[in-house]
């Protein structure tokens, strides 16, 4: 597959920002200045509104049914102009990052990769961090944060709470049920074999067609390889499903969580991420219901709900945090 080195040369965000409200539209001026980062010899692509004078910073992490340029379009933006900076980046596999030639990534390497990214970013200057993801990547969040260094963040944001552990979820959110009971333990034995690196369409595997709401913008989504018309190796649709969180909820009290649940999602739905916040009981957690909004909302009002609740919640417990460290 041929794709761009950056986006600015790619056409698939561009057409799908003709589906969000017009203030959330980028132009050349108004798009984040691209750069890439060395992670193990893969070159990780990150879209970033640097703000040195930004009190905090949010790192932003797709799905598996988006990318990077695409949460920068819903929140990168618009919460880089509310005075954060924001870096939204690709994992592994997906938009514009570059895999090193021989190496199959895991969903562990997912994990792995944002805690080493934090770390680099806390080693560029002291300022407190939260950490979002968007569908799977909520999930990945809570997956970071308990495996990361004690105080590497500040909180988790996620669309979405899915552990793919539960029968429940893998049945709601795959394909369909054939591929949730069937398929999925047929991929984990493939798994085990030199056909791991065989790679599989994400829109065979999950309910892609839930991703976004407009059927107009899904057309788009799915016919873009570096986001929903991805295709994934055996041996990372295994680990991404039996991932198992170094703390589980019960006893998780790196952070507090915010889910920010969209309320027309038909592709996890609230209930589903309940099954993991309900157990967390030792940091706050708050879920804010976006109106009107799909899984990848394009949809007023849910939109702006959604960057009120999270610019209050990187206030609340970045603001606080800073000043804790200051008194004596």
């Amino acid at each position: 597959m041929n794709k761009p080195l950056y986006y600015r040369d790619q056409q698939a965000w561009r057409e799908l920002q003709q589906y969000l409200p017009q203030s959330l539209r980028l132009d050349e001026d108004t798009a984040p200045a691209e750069e890439f980062w060395d992670w193990r010899g893969n070159a990780v692509h990150l879209d970033r509104y640097a703000n040195p004078a930004a009190p905090a910073k949010l790192v932003l992490h797709h799905g598996v049914g988006t990318n990077g340029r695409q949460m920068s379009l819903i929140l990168g933006a618009p919460l880089a102009r509310r005075g954060f900076e924001t870096i939204a980046l690709d994992n592994l596999g997906y938009g514009l990052t570059r895999v090193r030639p021989g190496f199959t990534p895991s969903y562990d390497d997912w994990v792995d990769l944002v805690v080493d990214f934090l770390a680099y970013e806390q080693s560029r200057d002291d300022r407190p961090i939260v950490l979002y993801g968007l569908s799977a990547g909520g999930m990945l969040t809570y997956h970071v944060a308990a495996k990361a260094p004690r105080g590497t963040l500040r909180g988790i944001v996620g669309m979405t709470f899915l552990d793919q552990r539960i029968q429940q979820v893998r049945d709601e959110t795959a394909h369909d049920i054939a591929t949730s009971r069937v398929g999925f333990p047929l991929l984990r034995t493939i798994a085990r074999t030199p056909a791991a690196r065989m790679k599989y369409p994400m829109t065979l595997a999950s309910k892609m067609s839930a991703l976004v709401n407009d059927p107009r913008a899904l057309r788009v989504m799915t016919r873009d390889r570096t986001s929903a018309g991805n295709w994934v190796s055996v041996h990372f649709l295994s680990s991404y499903g039996d991932y198992a969180p170094a703390v589980e909820p019960e006893d998780f009290d790196a952070c507090p969580v915010l889910l920010t649940q969209p309320a027309q999602d038909p592709w996890s739905p609230y209930h589903l991420s309940d099954l993991v916040l309900s157990r967390i009981t030792r940091v706050p957690v708050d879920t804010v219901m976006l109106e009107n909004a799909g899984h990848y909302p394009l949809e007023e009002p849910g939109l702006h709900q959604m960057h009120d609740a999270i610019f209050d919640f990187v206030t609340e417990h970045t603001m606080t945090d800073r000043v804790d460290q200051s008194v004596p």
